[in-house]
């Protein structure tokens, strides 16, 4: 077997010897042939003015044409290059609904059997909606930790009327918290681990994050937030990985002692200091809560 390989070895050398003194042989014939066939084309259009012409601005247009893509293709480089180094790895526009299925599906792989923090304004098209992004999420994760505007705060007032839509009132923006809340007591009645937060300044960041990705959307006033772009960001080792910073933004808020606890089971205000030793309690607006309801 080793002797048979040796020939084989041998041959394949010898074989391409000869190719290559092959096309050494050739080349002079080649070359005499290619050359003569060119000086008669030429012979043939090198007075001819127009044809000249039209080659020329071609050739032009081609060259354009070249700088201009490879211009662009810098720029574009340049562009990924920036959404790497800041984490960025992808972006959701709301009009399309071939990216909404593409970030669900990837909220749904990252979230499941993990542990999920949140930052809202009712949750109701988030997590209550059926169809909403985190509905399964939420009930297959490990552990939630999630922020909603307080329904009797200013916050919710303020949020409501500034968007510009018959639909949305001040009343129907606490009527879905209100059911948020009560979506959550059942995933808590399921001994799911699910801990609540209610803040009362206007929502700033809807924010999102599962496992290593950040999926972010800005409440912008006047604007409705699902009409607004979703940005994804990934977590990296780069330093100027934004994952991080959001991620600390979200345990910034969630320690803030301003910010109560809503405890699920007793419909109580839990109140903190920042070693996270409870301070005191107060019963949720029962009164102006059930009108709500």
């Amino acid at each position: 077997m080793q002797f048979l390989k040796s020939i084989s070895h041998i041959l394949y050398h010898i074989a391409v010897v000869v190719m290559s003194a092959a096309v050494a042989l050739s080349l002079p014939f080649t070359v005499r042939f290619i050359a003569e066939k060119f000086l008669k084309f030429w012979g043939l259009i090198e007075n001819e003015k127009i044809f000249l012409v039209s080659i020329e601005i071609a050739s032009a247009v081609l060259l354009i044409l070249l700088l201009n893509a490879l211009v662009k293709g810098l720029k574009s480089r340049k562009l990924l290059k920036m959404t790497e180094e800041a984490g960025l790895h992808a972006m959701g526009r709301s009009g399309r609904r071939i990216d909404r299925t593409r970030l669900k599906k990837l909220k749904e792989k990252n979230g499941v059997g993990r542990n999920i923090m949140l930052i809202g304004s009712t949750g109701h098209t988030t997590f209550v909606d059926s169809g909403g992004d985190l509905h399964q999420v939420l009930q297959r994760c490990r552990e939630a930790k999630i922020m909603l505007l307080d329904p009797l705060g200013d916050g919710a007032v303020s949020r409501a009327r500034s968007i510009q839509s018959p639909d949305i009132n001040a009343e129907n923006f606490r009527r879905q918290i209100v059911g948020s809340i009560e979506f959550l007591k059942g995933l808590k009645a399921l001994q799911k681990d699910i801990r609540l937060k209610l803040y009362r300044d206007v929502p700033f960041l809807k924010l999102a994050i599962l496992g290593d990705y950040v999926f972010l959307r800005h409440y912008h006033p006047g604007v409705d937030v699902q009409q607004l772009p979703e940005y994804v960001f990934r977590h990296g080792r780069n330093p100027g990985c934004l994952y991080n910073p959001f991620y600390q933004y979200f345990l910034d808020r969630w320690h803030d002692v301003e910010v109560p606890e809503y405890d699920l089971e007793t419909d109580e205000l839990v109140y903190r200091d920042k070693s996270g030793n409870e301070v005191r309690r107060e019963k949720f607006g029962s009164q102006e809560t059930a009108q709500v309801a």
